[in-house]
């Protein structure tokens, strides 16, 4: 079993069907208005690196980094269910906690839905910590970020 993360920059037919297949799932979720990630065209703007995972050559998992004032919040988090527990979203954080690191952040952050507990435990496990809205999300309407949890973690 070979898991290889690479960088993305552009919206190739592997990349919109992850992307596809994490709107189908939080769809069912959660209403559109407490959804904060990016567009498959927003995630190949300037200041975001976009990556998938390949598990024996196929690509199973994505994330991205979106650069900001200060910090780098992860966005697009993303693995097959049927993938799920082989390390796939390990591989992927450490490559955008490296990316974050090789730009100079020291803290990583992220936005994750309160009924996305596997998700949760994985990025705790990861050494990531509760903390307050950051960024974007201080000013959003209170409705919208309800259902959000935050987390940040300091690397480098």
């Amino acid at each position: 079993m070979s898991i290889v993360v690479e960088r993305v920059e552009s919206a190739t037919e592997e990349a919109r069907a992850l992307i596809t297949a994490l709107e189908a799932e939080l769809s069912g979720q959660y209403e559109l208005y407490h959804r904060h990630g990016l567009s498959i065209e927003q995630v190949f703007l300037p200041g975001i690196r976009f990556f998938v995972a390949r598990l024996d050559g196929a690509a199973v998992g994505c994330g991205a980094i979106a650069c900001d004032d200060g910090f780098a919040e992860l966005k697009r988090m993303y693995v097959r269910p049927e993938l799920r527990g082989r390390g796939v979203v390990q591989a992927i954080l450490a490559r955008l906690e490296a990316e974050a690191s090789a730009q100079g952040y020291t803290r990583l952050t992220l936005e994750t839905g309160d009924g996305l507990h596997a998700a949760i435990r994985v990025y705790e496990r990861a050494g990531f910590r509760r903390c307050s809205a950051f960024g974007a999300y201080v000013t959003k309407p209170a409705h919208t970020i309800e259902r959000s949890l935050f987390f940040e973690k300091g690397i480098g």
